[in-house]
């Protein structure tokens, strides 16, 4: 079984009861693929580097997987497809890092050590 990283960016105008939609959509052609989904992350709304078909900014979807390969020809496969979709894009890690939220807001107590030093 490979590790894999994988996100998707859904148009800025993909409402919340949508992206939900789009998070189960997608966890069912995994499942179904034999893959098995580690974690799944919601990173939000956030600003795109360049436009990309007309849109600022993009809501991200971060999948953290294990299967095999032709899970992933499968779900890019459909993903190809999805109009909702701006991009998406796998990699292949050798191991998952699951304590860090790199796209989570700092807690206050993390604010508050920062300020006392």
């Amino acid at each position: 079984m490979n590790l894999y990283e994988h996100t998707i960016i859904a148009r800025q105008d993909t409402s919340p009861s949508e992206i939900k939609q789009i998070t189960e959509k997608y966890s069912n052609i995994i499942e179904k693929n034999e893959g098995e989904i580690v974690k799944t992350e919601n990173w939000g709304l956030l600003n795109l580097a360049y436009l990309i078909k007309k849109n600022k900014k993009g809501s991200y979807i971060h999948f953290k997987i294990k299967g095999k390969g032709n899970m992933i020809n499968e779900l890019e496969k459909n993903e190809a497809i999805d109009k909702k979709l701006l991009r998406y894009l796998t990699v292949r890690v050798k191991k998952f890092n699951l304590e860090a939220n790199f796209f989570s807001k700092k807690d206050d107590s993390e604010k508050k050590e920062n300020t006392n030093k």
